[in-house]
């Protein structure tokens, strides 16, 4: 069993929904979050928003999820990220769990 969280900008809500169902995930949780950019370290003219902090209306999945369902949720986010002409991608990790109850 792996715990499976997935970040990524609130516009990709449905596409994340329609992956994790193709992954036989069959449980999880999303809830809308902001999310941060600090672009103190980078020039005011390359900044879109010409300020240091950005924030953006983003979501947090989340999910306990069998291993071998872990490789499918990898490859479709994969395959979304690898067509987005945009800088924005999907974001995703796992955590081992050891023990649950």
């Amino acid at each position: 069993m792996k715990l499976l969280i997935i970040t990524s900008i609130s516009e990709f809500e449905k596409e994340i929904k329609q992956m994790l169902v193709k992954a036989n995930v069959k449980y999880f949780s999303y809830k809308e979050v902001i999310g941060y950019h600090n672009t103190s370290d980078e020039a005011i003219g390359d900044n879109w928003f010409a300020t240091e902090m950005n924030e953006n209306e983003s979501m947090l999945f989340y999910a306990f999820v069998p291993s071998e369902n872990v490789e499918m949720v990898f490859n479709a986010i994969n395959e979304f990220n690898g067509k987005q002409e945009t800088l924005s991608k999907i974001h995703v990790a796992t955590v081992n769990i050891e023990n649950s109850n």
